[in-house]
């Protein structure tokens, strides 16, 4: 990662890079003087960038996993309120419209 630069101003020294997780599990990355330690805004540890990584993986995954279940209720729903139409003697067209229903 490439440190922000304000316009007139240069680092005193080597930026290095950083890598957290603190305790809630949340990951962070970020830029510091070579040699210094930097406060931690929280409790957490200082990890590899491969842990961190990893972390960030995770993280991604079980969104992913999170969207798709999310997904395939909201399908559900949108199948239940469909078939309820269809039933009532909706037309098939009018059906798929009102409920949002898109699947076959």
């Amino acid at each position: 990662m490439h440190g922000m630069t304000i316009a007139g101003v240069s680092p005193v020294g080597e930026l290095v890079d950083v890598f957290v997780i603190y305790e809630d599990g949340t990951p962070a990355h970020m830029q510091v003087l070579a040699g210094t330690e930097p406060m931690l805004s929280r409790p957490g540890a200082f990890v590899s960038r491969a842990e961190y990584g990893e972390r960030v993986r995770e993280l991604r995954e079980g969104t992913a996993a999170r969207v798709a279940e999310l997904e395939a209720a909201d399908e559900a729903h949108h199948r239940a309120d469909y078939d309820a139409l269809r039933a009532a003697g909706v037309a098939e067209d009018s059906a798929r419209r009102l409920s949002g229903y898109g699947g076959a």
